[in-house]
């Protein structure tokens, strides 16, 4: 239930993000340097809010109805989109969806967690993120299609997107019981040195260990680069996401439940390999050929890791405190993506493309290491 409400979700969203910087640009005459702004204020909103829900959820003692909270939020957004006549009402709709995603998004987590046992919740995780993804490649396509019918009306497809959002809200409000949890509410503010201590050391090993395996994993937004860079055209530019999130929703579920029979560090280091070898295959491409490969062993290694470093968390993290536990984990994944999608930017401007995946390579090894120096591939965990 709780996957297909994301991808409803993410099918609204994916249709007004794939077209949300043309409509600024062209239709309300937006710079290109004020849509980065709106962009960088969105997200990392998002990524503080997400610390501060996931808390909430664990001193509350219920995350249901936090997880409903940021849907609505996301959906009650989406209206003024095609209402907008200048960039202040979709700045201030954008705002408020990305507070939407990071209200929901610790809880949601958690409450997964909360709602399955150990011995399937890597399956559990990459079910939901399958269903995801599915959504975020879904989303674009019908906007294409829409803009394509429609003779590129922006606002009518909006207003088509308005639909799986407030779909997703009425799934989940009706279709999902949250059960009792075992664990009693946080009854110690969990900001509070001794209760993050009480986290414990694996679950600060997994916080730095997935940050550091973000650095070397920056945004796919450089795949789409690169495939320009080839000489690709740019009316078929967007299919390298849409090839990658499709061999990341037909993998993610096999991947998450093969999580559940094996040892997790070492699928995670198997992971690890795969985008190594991502890296190298799109440092070298010059074709369709060499860039579609690469980008299919990207969309795998994403299913190998994603829901198996939250499945990890789920189980390193005690139950009373898991929403924080994720908030955490986001907020370093998510401070890490920025620092690594702005050293590739600045590594592509100053020495090109393949440098860039080379050293984003060069940080899964050094992932690695700090896999092996940590004894995490020997031990059990």
């Amino acid at each position: 239930m709780l996957g297909f409400v994301s991808m409803l979700m993410d099918i609204s969203s994916g249709m007004i993000h794939a077209l949300l910087p043309l409509f600024l640009v062209t239709s309300l005459g937006v710079s290109v340097f004020v849509v980065g702004i709106i962009e960088g204020i969105a997200e990392a909103t998002a990524l503080i809010v997400r610390v501060f829900s996931g808390t909430l959820s664990d001193m509350l003692g219920r995350r249901k109805g936090l997880a409903l909270l940021g849907y609505g939020l996301g959906a009650f957004s989406k209206p003024f989109f095609p209402l907008a006549e200048s960039a202040l009402p979709v700045t201030v709709a954008r705002f408020a969806d990305r507070i939407g995603k990071g209200i929901r998004a610790a809880p949601r987590d958690a409450l997964l967690a909360d709602m399955t046992h150990d011995s399937i919740r890597g399956a559990a995780f990459g079910l939901r993120q399958s269903l995801d993804t599915i959504g975020a490649f879904v989303g674009p396509l019908i906007a294409v299609l829409l803009m394509m019918l429609w003779a590129n009306d922006f606002r009518a497809v909006f207003w088509v997107a308005v639909i799986p959002a407030f779909l997703s809200v009425a799934l989940l409000f009706f279709g999902l019981r949250e059960e009792r949890r075992k664990a009693a509410p946080l009854k110690v503010h969990p900001f509070r040195a001794q209760a993050l201590r009480s986290l414990g050391p694996t679950y600060w090993w997994i916080v730095g260990i997935g940050a550091l395996f973000t650095l070397a994993r920056f945004s796919e937004a450089f795949l789409v680069l690169k495939a320009e860079a080839i000489g690709i055209p740019l009316a078929l530019v967007p299919l390298v996401l849409v090839a990658m999130n499709i061999v990341y929703a037909v993998c993610a579920y096999p991947f998450g439940s093969l999580s559940d029979r094996m040892h997790r560090p070492t699928l995670l280091a198997m992971g690890l390999a795969v985008l190594v070898m991502a890296d190298l295959v799109l440092a070298r491409a010059d074709d369709w050929t060499g860039l579609l490969f690469g980008v299919g062993l990207w969309g795998v290694h994403m299913a190998m890791t994603q829901g198996l470093l939250a499945a990890m968390v789920a189980r390193a993290a005690p139950e009373a405190m898991r929403g924080t536990a994720y908030g955490f984990f986001n907020l370093a994944c998510g401070v890490a993506m920025f620092l690594a999608s702005a050293l590739a930017g600045l590594l592509w401007s100053v020495a090109g493309p393949a440098v860039t995946f080379y050293a984003g390579a060069g940080f899964c090894v050094l992932t690695l290491a700090g896999l092996m120096i940590s004894g995490a591939l020997r031990g059990r965990f």
